[in-house]
């Protein structure tokens, strides 16, 4: 079975823990979701057939260790796990960028998986699956994209009642245009919650969702 693939690219990862590392993103095609802020609605359709051989043929031409396999929602096509467990093989240093909708309980171990959990504002709270937090470790993280002041107490009160930043680091990034960074900050500091502040570095340099 191919993979659907919407585009691979090299540029600066602009989120998490890697900000600001020369990456190679594989952007697979396709989502089951369809959150209200989606700053990648071209990866829903459309798309190319490719196979894991020739992915890797294609990362290989740029000079980076780091690779970012992200959607869309990567997980929603089998032969993700296969790609990720081959990029490992290869010898790079493997994220994976997904929703929280789907099990990640068979993701490489390998692979680090930067998984969102969604907020109300989102549309798309509904569908975060909750059992997979038992799936993540330290060298994972979990990403919460905040829309309003309303989504900001929800993720207070699921990190205080899950401990997830006992898990894995905590990201707390506010969706771009509805939320005020620096009033963010504040909300932060005010509560006390032992999270990182994401800005997204790729829209702070190129006001680009794709990093280039």
């Amino acid at each position: 079975m191919a993979l659907r693939l919407t585009e691979i690219f090299f540029s600066l990862q602009g989120e998490a823990s890697r900000a600001g590392l020369p990456t190679v993103f594989v952007r697979l095609t396709g989502c089951p979701l369809r959150c209200t802020w989606c700053d990648t609605t071209y990866s829903f359709t459309g798309g190319e057939p490719a196979s894991i051989a020739s992915v890797l043929a294609e990362v290989a031409r740029y000079p980076a260790r780091q690779v970012c396999v992200t959607g869309g929602e990567p997980l929603a096509q089998k032969e993700c796990l296969p790609l990720l467990a081959a990029l490992c093989d290869a010898g790079y240093d493997v994220s994976l960028e997904t929703s929280g909708a789907l099990d990640i309980g068979a993701v490489d171990p390998r692979v680090s998986c930067i998984m969102d959990l969604k907020a109300p504002d989102s549309g798309e709270s509904a569908k975060n699956r909750w059992e997979n937090l038992a799936h993540l470790d330290a060298r994972d993280e979990i990403k919460i994209v905040i829309a309003s002041r309303s989504d900001y107490e929800w993720a207070r009160d699921a990190i205080r009642t899950h401990r997830l930043d006992a898990i894995c680091p905590v990201l707390l990034s506010p969706a771009a245009g509805l939320v005020e960074p620096a009033a963010m900050a504040g909300w932060i500091l005010e509560d006390g919650l032992n999270v990182r502040l994401q800005l997204q570095l790729h829209k702070l340099l190129w006001q680009d969702a794709r990093g280039r």
